[in-house]
């Protein structure tokens, strides 16, 4: 019986630890010949030298439980670095048929006290290199469907976003506009590249790795033998089902991910409408209707969606 990633190949980006690695894992199990990314620096922030031992040594790992992999030193933020990425795959396993953007840092602070280059250098590493490795794949993607004459290809994006665009987290400005920018990109590449056979979902994954280590120090860790309810694992099935030919009819989807249990998470809905009386409003017409609207409302019910932070796995 044949493996459902079986003569596919991906990339996975930040690789070489924590949420990463798991999902690395879990797509060369499934079959998937895989291009094992990340950078390699020692710290969350992106600070430190770069190194290539973090992801030689999980392509080791999947070789050695008998699949294919190859790993890539890289900044998925820079754009040529990006490009070899890409090509990377191409070269080595002939096309590339999945891409599981994962690669990021953390520099928190709220936002009075974010300096410029804490906010630039979050919204570079998330949004910046989820935008370069796709705009190469589907590149690639684009070209080998009208090489087969317009039909469509194999093609999956699967990008990683975060509860802390949904619930809006207040010290981390940066993160949580990156991770709001990354759906935003999920949807419009969904929508780009439908006619291409291609499919682009987003996840919000809460896990414990060395990038939230301090956002979950109050949650206990599992006694011997039992895995953590907080463990890389139970994100990694998710990414391999959204990389699977069976997940063909889902493209431009939102989902929650974390300790057995997937949220599908709903689109914005128009909550209320106002129209004017006259060709345009007045300050005293919005005055009028938006005070009273908002004056019979919860006082901090906001867009942001901070229930999702209570799913658990019933």
């Amino acid at each position: 019986m044949s493996l459902p990633l079986e003569g596919l190949s991906a990339i996975v980006t930040g690789a070489g630890r924590g949420l990463g690695r798991a999902e690395a894992l879990e797509l060369a199990r499934l079959g998937a010949s895989v291009v094992v990314n990340d950078y390699g620096q020692a710290g969350r922030d992106g600070s430190g030298e770069a190194s290539a031992a973090p992801a030689e040594a999980v392509a080791a790992e999947i070789r050695e439980a008998g699949g294919q992999a190859v790993a890539h030193l890289g900044d998925v933020s820079d754009f040529e670095s990006a490009r070899g990425l890409v090509d990377l795959a191409i070269g080595t396993y002939g096309k590339l048929d999945i891409l599981v953007n994962n690669a990021g840092i953390l520099r928190d602070r709220m936002v009075f006290s974010m300096s410029e280059a804490e906010w630039d250098s979050v919204i570079r590493v998330h949004l910046k290199g989820h935008f370069n490795t796709t705009h190469f794949a589907s590149v690639h993607w684009r070209e080998r469907s009208k090489a087969a004459g317009g039909r469509p290809v194999y093609g999956r994006v699967v990008n990683t976003s975060s509860e802390a665009f949904l619930a809006g987290s207040a010290g981390q400005p940066n993160y949580a506009a990156a991770k709001g920018g990354i759906v935003g990109l999920t949807t419009s590449t969904a929508a780009a590249l439908a006619k291409y056979g291609v499919t682009a979902n987003a996840i919000c994954p809460r896990a414990r790795t060395r990038m939230t280590e301090d956002v979950f120090a109050g949650f206990a860790e599992p006694a011997d033998g039992q895995l953590d309810p907080l463990a890389p694992e139970h994100v990694a099935p998710l990414v391999g089902y959204l990389a699977s030919p069976s997940a063909a009819g889902v493209n431009g989807q939102l989902l929650v991910v974390h300790g057995g249990m997937v949220a599908v998470v709903e689109r914005p809905r128009v909550a209320a409408k106002f129209d004017s009386a006259k060709d345009t409003f007045s300050y005293e017409e919005l005055d009028g209707l938006l005070s009273a609207y908002y004056a019979s409302r919860p006082p901090n019910e906001t867009f942001a969606s901070t229930e999702v932070l209570g799913l658990r796995r019933a």
